[in-house]
């Protein structure tokens, strides 16, 4: 894997500090650099907009965060969306990812 790839926005709860404090601790397992995209940022939007258009959850209300994994190809996955309910929701969903197999064999090839 590349890198973990995140679009999300400083004012959102759902993503700071609660999803880039994960994503950091992923970050540090899988052995792979963190790069975020900020919506409110001109110069990242247009990229974050592309990634979330190609790859992501593009609905009207632009959900975030979401994050993307990315190979060393340039292939990219989609592998979370926070919720728009509450934060609690997407803390419990993130916990869901990282006691999945999925996440297991993430980390197993990281090593």
């Amino acid at each position: 894997m590349r890198r973990i790839t995140v679009v999300l926005a400083e004012w959102c709860p759902h993503c700071v500090p609660l999803s880039l404090e994960i994503l950091k601790k992923i970050s540090q397992e899988l052995k792979v650099p963190l790069r975020v995209l900020d919506i409110d940022d001109p110069k990242q939007e247009s990229e974050a907009d592309k990634l979330v258009k190609e790859h992501g959850d593009d609905c009207e209300d632009y959900l975030i965060p979401q994050v993307f994994l990315e190979d060393e190809k340039g292939a990219v996955k989609h592998i979370f969306t926070g919720f728009s309910e509450a934060v609690s929701i997407t803390e419990a969903r993130w916990g869901d990812l990282m006691a999945s197999k999925f996440y297991e064999e993430l980390r197993s090839h990281s090593t």
